[in-house]
């Protein structure tokens, strides 16, 4: 069976409506590790081992400064039942992956790889993946150079960096999906 798409429907016995906006922020003295406001809440995140930049490249390890918005929630259907969202969701099956190689025309962009093939895979043995929330960032346009696969995930125990995406315990994942919608502004400076 295919990887199953489903609608963006969201339980709205819930009451909440979309967020306007999220704000990613570095915690003071330390660049890899931040705060994610929403909703009057603060949790803690991990953000790039290169920081917060404005001039993002590709692998630098920084988390992009800007606006962006959420695109969709990817998330690991075999291990977790489907979250309450306002996002259009998409279950991970094990040849999707990002492509990350600036030359290739699919940079920046979800592809399908055969189970030979190399590639950032989005099904991984640990959790980091389980749950990502695709963002916009170097999308229109896309360009070669400029920085890939750019997400909201899961964060490892201690809080490690990431390689430039901004992560956060699986609680904190669930609230924010809840009220996460492709209207929501995501700031990260």
């Amino acid at each position: 069976m295919g990887n199953i798409i489903i609608s963006n429907a969201y339980d709205t016995n819930r009451g909440n409506r979309p967020l306007s906006s999220v704000t990613v922020r570095a915690a003071a003295g330390e660049r890899t590790r931040g705060w994610l406001t929403a909703g009057g809440q603060t949790v803690p995140v991990a953000l790039g081992r290169g920081g917060i930049r404005a001039n993002k490249r590709e692998g630098d390890g920084a988390t992009p400064r800007g606006e962006f918005y959420p695109v969709r929630l990817w998330w690991r259907a075999d291990r977790h039942p489907r979250p309450a969202t306002f996002l259009p969701v998409r279950a991970i099956g094990p040849e999707d992956a990002w492509c990350e190689d600036p030359s290739d025309r699919h940079y920046n962009q979800p592809v399908r790889l055969k189970s030979k093939q190399g590639g950032d895979r989005l099904k991984r043995d640990d959790h980091l993946y389980d749950f990502i929330v695709e963002i916009d960032h170097n999308t229109r346009p896309r360009i070669a150079g400029r920085g890939s696969a750019i997400f909201l995930h899961l964060a490892r125990p201690n809080f490690s960096p990431t390689s430039g995406c901004v992560s956060m315990t699986k609680g904190a994942m669930l609230r924010l999906l809840k009220r996460l919608g492709p209207e929501t502004k995501i700031v990260i400076g």
